[in-house]
């Protein structure tokens, strides 16, 4: 009884198998005859049930009907899926007759361009890049930089704080910072330090929340204001212009001291004044000063052997400056009408 049930459960499975026509079929097919509650699965689940000697011949059909099924579904599911292939290549014709799409290279963003140029400059210099968290501790962002707790000139950085220990970093001084701790008192540390820095700020067209900054640090025996100031120099000729000049004005960094500010000669009125320099012939770039000997003992080195220099730019500042752009909203609200006008920058 079971040996012909077998049988005429193949014959009715090939028969549905073969009169698929599409995928649903066949699946619904292989649940019907092969599925947990199918008939084969009952049959062979009932073995234990069969005398010594019908149990072989019985287990055997069962495998072979069970196999033969497996085998002729996948083979019309070849099939099936290769109609349909068919079929979607024959509704999806190309004309290979209309011309291509134009592909738009992709292009560095104009802050990332002006990053490069400056650690280009400085790598042939002989300075090295160094990174740091963004997330920072308290102490690296200000007391590693002789503004203990509760000194007012904290006031002049106002923080997003996570803990009061916590907070996104206001510049990139901590990696300086960071570095000095790292070398243990010997010289010489010579580092850039780009990244992204936060303030508590209101955003308008010269203000931003988030901005990038770009600082470095030369720390050795006897290094004085005037390698600062040759350093500087070299720095304002190669993103301004060869004919440019600068000066040093005293100004107050809590870790520097003496402490300046740069200004260079206007690359647009060439000195003689304009609405770019306010008519003075003079332009802001950049603070710097001689690192402050509480900075170096801090960190491990001592005043009395070690000298150093330090300074601070923006990015920002300088794109606004060298390709005329009055807005510092514009550098990240990603406006391709904006961002393709420096495409070659």
């Amino acid at each position: 009884m079971l040996k012909e049930k077998l049988l005429e459960l193949r014959q009715q499975a090939l028969s549905n198998i073969d009169s698929a026509d599409e995928l649903k079929a066949l699946q619904e097919a292989h649940v019907r005859f092969l599925g947990k509650k199918g008939p084969i699965t009952e049959i062979l689940k009932g073995m234990g049930k069969l005398s010594k000697e019908e149990r072989p011949d019985v287990g055997k059909l069962a495998n072979e009907v069970r196999q033969l099924i497996a085998a002729r579904i996948e083979e019309k599911k070849t099939d099936l899926e290769a109609r349909l292939l068919d079929l979607k290549l024959e509704s999806e014709k190309l004309d290979v007759t209309l011309p291509g799409r134009k592909t738009v290279p992709g292009s560095h963003h104009l802050l990332a361009s002006i990053i490069r140029e400056v650690e280009d400059l400085f790598i042939g210099l002989g300075f090295s890049i160094e990174e740091g968290p963004e997330v920072e501790q308290d102490y690296y962002n200000f007391e590693a930089l002789n503004l203990p707790k509760d000194h007012p000139a904290r006031d002049m950085q106002d923080s997003f704080y996570i803990t009061d220990d916590i907070l996104m970093r206001t510049h990139t001084s901590p990696v300086q910072a960071r570095t000095l701790e790292k070398h243990k008192g010997v010289g010489p540390v010579k580092i850039i330090c780009p990244g992204k820095v936060y303030r508590r700020d209101n955003d308008d067209a010269t203000h931003s929340h988030q901005f990038m900054q770009i600082e470095g640090l030369y720390v050795d025996h006897k290094v004085r204001l005037s390698d600062l100031k040759g350093i500087l120099t070299v720095f304002a000729k190669h993103m301004f212009g060869a004919d440019r000049e600068i000066r040093l004005r005293p100004s107050f960094f809590p870790f520097t001291e003496p402490s300046v500010e740069m200004d260079i000669s206007c690359f647009r009125c060439g000195g003689h004044g304009c609405n770019v320099c306010k008519g003075t012939g003079w332009i802001e770039i950049l603070g710097a000063g001689m690192v402050h000997p509480n900075v170096l003992r801090m960190s491990g080195f001592d005043p009395s052997e070690y000298t150093g220099f330090a300074f601070g730019m923006g990015p920002e500042r300088i794109a606004m400056l060298k390709y005329g752009i009055e807005d510092i909203r514009h550098f990240y609200t990603d406006d391709i009408r904006f961002l393709k006008q420096f495409y070659r920058a």
